[in-house]
């Protein structure tokens, strides 16, 4: 029998649960009819995924008396924006979706973050349901309810806090994700770990081959505990006013990394693993952990066969892309430290110690 995880979202009224089971993707018509959904369904999808998964994900739809409309989206974070959200709305409008229509995200960060944005605005919010299909999405992008768009400015400028219904994670989904995605979802899970729960870092470790050729138990036990832990941080801040902060660690230079590359050079993965050691690095830079640390968090990310340096990009360059981060408060780099393995802290980054920082550590 396949075993199914669920791991709980709790958020007073707003609460639901994530679901990982394998195969699940072929019961989702049964399960929107036990949660009471009738009528039309918005798939909101990309390209790559549609040639995957549409015509099964509608049938299993259909089978079960609902009737599914696709929305099919260019892929790429180079679609995260106000454009594309205006025609998902077209489309909600032209088909006269009610605000009790439901809307599911079939994709990765990007179709679930335009997806959720979306429901959120239409008729002032309808209910969506996340079906993450990379390992970013199932781990940390489709869970806590952050959605929105990029601005030409800065990563994920403009959104909103919308929890979805639930997640459904069906891990079988990932067998045709391209490598490059797997190893970039590689860096959210190993962030984990570091913030969170230094034993869930030992088992990256020793488990990171397993993880490399996809072993299917091993892949399980991170989804699964990946999700908890982000479904823990949620549930204590869910509007990121103060613990969900430690979810930002490697993201300060990731996102500034993405924006300099025009969102084409690095997908997330690779510029969140390049973050988290540079990251680290800073933070030893300033006293806050040890170089032991730095060099652990480096070894698993080349481990997982993700990058651990930075591109050639000035300074002032990456210092400018920081400052339109949404993390920036007052004026003010806010970044996530490590301490030890397992343990993060919060604090400013002054641009005179990493103007210092870098001439020490960046080659010439």
């Amino acid at each position: 029998m396949t075993p199914i995880f669920t791991v709980p979202v709790t958020l007073a009224e707003r609460s639901y649960e994530i679901t990982i089971r394998a195969g699940l993707l072929e019961k989702l018509g049964r399960e929107l009819k036990q949660l009471g959904m009738k009528g039309k369904v918005a798939v909101v999808t990309d390209r790559q995924v549609a040639r995957h998964y549409l015509r099964d994900v509608s049938q299993a739809i259909t089978r079960h008396g609902l009737h599914p409309v696709p929305i099919i989206l260019d892929p790429g974070e180079r679609s995260k924006t106000l454009k594309t959200v205006e025609s998902v709305l077209d489309i909600l409008a032209r088909d006269r979706f009610e605000r009790s229509s439901l809307l599911l995200a079939l994709g990765g960060g990007v179709v679930g973050d335009i997806a959720g944005f979306s429901a959120s605005i239409y008729q002032r919010g309808m209910p969506y349901i996340q079906v993450p299909t990379t390992l970013v999405a199932q781990v940390d992008s489709s869970v806590g309810g952050k959605t929105g768009v990029d601005h030409r400015l800065g990563k994920n400028l403009i959104g909103s806090f919308y929890q979805p219904r639930a997640v459904w994670i069906d891990p079988l989904v990932l067998r045709t994700l391209p490598r490059r995605e797997w190893v970039a979802g590689l860096a959210e899970v190993i962030k984990y770990g570091i913030i969170a729960d230094d034993k869930f870092f030992l088992y990256l470790q020793r488990h990171m081959p397993d993880l490399l050729m996809q072993t299917p138990g091993v892949v399980a036990t991170v989804i699964k505990r990946s999700c908890e832990i982000k479904a823990e941080v949620v549930s204590s801040d869910e509007r990121e006013s103060d613990r969900r902060r430690i979810l930002n660690y490697g993201h300060t230079i990731g996102h500034a990394l993405e924006a300099l590359g025009g969102y084409r050079s690095m997908v997330h993965g690779e510029a969140v693993g390049t973050g988290l050691v540079q990251e680290a690095d800073l933070a030893c830079f300033q006293g806050l952990c040890s170089r032991e640390v730095v060099e652990g968090i480096r070894r698993i990310v080349k481990e997982a066969g993700l990058s651990d340096q930075m591109p050639r990009w000035t300074p002032s360059k990456v210092w400018k892309a920081m400052l339109h981060d949404k993390k920036v408060s007052g004026g003010r780099v806010i970044g996530v430290w490590p301490s030890r393995i397992g343990a993060v802290r919060m604090g400013p980054l002054e641009k005179h110690v990493f103007d210092r920082w870098w001439a020490e550590s960046q080659p010439t």
